[in-house]
Formats: structure tokens, C-alpha cells, sequence
């Protein structure tokens, strides 16, 4: 049975993924990378620190600390969800839908607790989540499980009673890694892309989450 659901952020709860390009892209350029979305699509649900220090080992740079471009990074999203952020199709309902039946939600993201407190502030959300964690706070970012294993150990729930809501592929490796169940909500322009088969559903939105889909999941063994 599902005893807890974890939501992924960017991509999840807001369609943070082209605000996230956007940095990067214009900050990248301030260190003479020009990158193109295709690129910036490639890194999703890597941390930003780790996709900073990916691009460096790529091209390296000296008129900047890998510090300070990763803070610049996280400042042009906070100022892009402040101004233009909007929550996805179904979050609101799927939150209904769990607090009807009691089961707790939790929030596990790549990105900083800086940006999740921004986020959750600015939807006025700050109390729909049981535990809030980035992988920022552990050894090794998604791929790796680490942020989803704890999360579920600070929800005092075993893992294989976890449900995870993911967007990325590198956040769905993370989930299976962590032998939670999984549904993920891919971009558009990576729907067809077969890799994402290995989740045990694929949506285009939220709200296809249904109770047949709920019923569906939780059989699963």
C-alpha cells in the first residue's frame, strides 16, 4: 500500500524547468558558454551545483568562482518563479486527494532549500508538505536515492510504501534506486522518449492521476 507521496519540485509543482534554462543560459554566457535549451535539457533534475561543475570541467572558466555562478543561477530563478511562476495542472487536487485520505505528502527536490522555501512561500504552501528536503543536504545528488531515502525515514514510512512524482529522468532512476513505487510527468518534447517506460505510470498531467490510476498504483507489488 501507499503510505506517502513524494513530490519532486521543478516540473512537479511548477514548471520551473524553462526558468531554470533561462538562468543558466544567461548566466553560462557571462562565463563565454553559449548553451542551448536542448543542452540545459539535458542536466535536468541534477543539482545546480553539479551541473555548474559539469560545465566547468566541459569549458573551464577563471573570471568567476563555481560559487558565485551557481548563486547567480539560483538568483535568476527565484527572481523568474517571484515573477512569472504558476502551479501545474492537478497539484491542488492531488493535495486534496491525499489530505481526504489522510496520506501524508513530502517534498524532495535537487534544488536548494533557498529556492524550495521561495517556492513554497510565494504558493502560500509552506504547510502542505510533512517533510521538505534537498539533496543539497546530502552527500550526492539524483541520481543517487539519498534524497528520497531520507525523506521517507523522516516520514518514519518504509520505502517500498513511498510513491514518488517525478518529472526527470535522473529523478526517476533516483526513485527506483530507492525501491519506491513511481509516476512521471515527463516534458512534452521528451513524452516519446522510451527511458521513461520504467516508470510504473506515465502522465501528461496530474489530474490523469485518478482513482483508477491510485487503485492501479497501490496494486502494484
Amino acid at each position: 500500500m501507499i503510505d506517502a507521496v513524494i513530490f519532486d519540485m521543478d516540473g512537479v509543482l511548477l514548471d520551473s524547468e524553462p526558468f531554470w534554462q533561462e538562468a543558466e543560459m544567461e548566466v553560462f554566457e557571462s562565463v563565454g558558454i553559449h548553451l542551448t535549451r536542448e543542452q540545459c535539457i539535458e542536466t535536468t533534475g541534477l543539482p545546480v551545483n553539479n551541473v555548474v561543475a559539469y560545465r566547468y570541467i566541459q569549458k573551464p572558466w577563471n573570471c568567476k568562482s563555481l560559487e558565485q555562478v551557481t548563486d547567480e543561477i539560483l538568483a535568476g530563478v527565484e527572481l523568474r518563479v517571484r515573477q512569472r511562476a504558476v502551479l501545474l495542472d492537478g497539484v491542488t487536487d492531488i493535495l486534496a486527494f491525499l489530505r481526504k485520505r489522510n496520506i501524508p505528502a513530502a517534498l524532495a527536490s535537487s534544488s536548494s532549500m533557498r529556492l524550495i522555501n521561495t517556492v513554497l512561500k510565494n504558493f502560500s504552501m509552506e504547510n502542505e508538505f510533512r517533510v521538505v528536503h534537498s539533496s543539497e543536504r546530502e552527500e550526492y545528488g539524483k541520481p543517487h536515492p539519498a534524497v528520497f531515502l531520507t525523506t521517507a525515514k523522516n516520514l518514519h514510512i518504509s520505502p517500498d510504501h513511498c510513491l514518488v512524482i517525478e518529472d526527470s529522468f535522473n529523478g526517476l532512476i533516483a526513485a527506483k534506486a530507492a525501491r519506491m513505487k513511481t509516476v512521471v510527468v515527463p516534458m512534452a518534447e521528451q513524452w516519446n522518449e522510451t527511458r521513461f517506460n520504467i516508470a510504473d505510470s506515465k502522465l501528461r498531467s496530474l489530474r490523469e492521476l485518478s482513482e483508477r490510476q491510485w487503485n492501479r498504483l497501490n496494486a502494484i507489488p
